[in-house]
């Protein structure tokens, strides 16, 4: 009986409970946020828009894009990976001016954080990359970087018998192609997006920033800032010229789109690097010029708008632009199978 009577009891508190907070449990409420699924608000017509959720993807390619995102043995000294420089652990980036590479040669360029990196309109900072796929291929062959070639970085993989199953399962071939390397590379980074940012959730009607965080992104668009910075990314989904207002004299040397295009116009411009989880991926600019989230805001608005802001609004806007740090990917790292008996040696030389 007293059995019966708690079981009565329990039901009684939860039907209270759902009725009392209506939206918590339907529409709107903490499972919308848990699975991004947006109410009406105003804000959804915002040029910034929520990261969106996606599970549409081929768990199997993914899983095997995770181990080469990790694989060492990609890279001539068997040391380097992707994720050397694109840390997952320190928002996608190195947190360094310029990557390290083979025998610790440095990059020419600051790495840019994979995290979102889906939402570009095309990949590098001179945007010579169109998608994910044929980025991922860049690295390996690079000189200063992984420092390998595309044909033993495939005879390393198709040596060894679980990766050899592994790309027969996914792509039903008994030869590993480097295809089908960046192709797997690039949909593991295909899921590294970080929704359920403070200011996703604002978004989608919580009031879930503070009062000057708010003012920092009425500041945001009043400035001219969103005309870049817009859309799922922030940013990503156009080429500007670096000096819009006047003549970026901190570096005259990196030519940014000029080196794909060769056309005159496009010197100096370069991709609008995503604003999201910007607080983790200092130094900031293609040339790592400064580790300031403040001084970055400052040298935007001196020289792509021609304005100088007080330290209130310079304050207000990165208050902001810390709302834009969602939820980092939970990597587990994978276990990479044993090389085989005639798996290339790693070479450091």
């Amino acid at each position: 009986m007293k059995i019966v009577k708690i079981q009565v009891m329990c039901c009684l508190f939860i039907v209270i409970l759902i009725a009392s907070v209506p939206s918590l449990s339907f529409a709107g409420g903490l499972i919308d946020m848990a699975y991004g699924r947006d109410i009406k608000s105003d804000r959804s017509k915002e040029p910034i828009q929520p990261v969106p959720f996606s599970y549409d993807n081929n768990r199997a390619k993914t899983d095997l894009g995770k181990m080469l995102f990790f694989e060492p043995r990609l890279s001539k000294s068997g040391w380097i990976t992707c994720n050397s420089c694109h840390n997952l652990s320190t928002g996608g980036a190195d947190n360094l001016p310029t990557s390290i590479g083979h025998k610790w040669m440095l990059g020419p360029i600051n790495s840019p954080t994979v995290l979102n990196a889906k939402f570009n309109l095309a990949q590098f900072w001179d945007g010579r990359a169109k998608d994910l796929k044929e980025q991922a291929k860049g690295p390996i062959a690079n000189p200063m970087e992984m420092a390998s070639n595309h044909q033993l970085a495939a005879e390393v993989l198709q040596s060894i018998p679980e990766y050899a199953q592994r790309f027969k399962n996914v792509y039903g071939e008994e030869k590993i192609t480097i295809d089908n390397v960046a192709d797997a590379i690039a949909a593991f980074e295909e899921t590294l997006v970080t929704p359920n940012s403070r200011f996703d959730v604002w978004l989608r009607g919580y009031d879930k920033i503070t009062k000057e965080e708010e003012d920092g992104y009425i500041l945001f668009k009043e400035k001219g800032c969103i005309g870049c910075h817009n859309g799922f990314g922030v940013g990503g989904n156009a080429f500007r010229k670096f000096g819009i207002a006047k003549p970026y004299d901190k570096d005259t040397q990196t030519l940014g789109r000029y080196n794909v295009t060769k056309n005159e116009k496009d010197k100096y411009v370069f991709k609008v690097p995503l604003l999201r989880n910007i607080e983790l991926t200092a130094p900031y600019f293609h040339n790592a010029s400064t580790w300031s989230l403040n001084e970055a805001v400052n040298v935007m608005a001196e020289y792509q708008l021609g304005t100088k802001l007080t330290d209130d609004e310079t304050n207000k806007i990165v208050a902001f632009l810390k709302t834009l740090t969602g939820d980092q990917p939970e990597i587990i790292f994978p276990i990479l199978p044993p090389s085989g008996e005639h798996t290339p040696q790693p070479n450091r030389n």
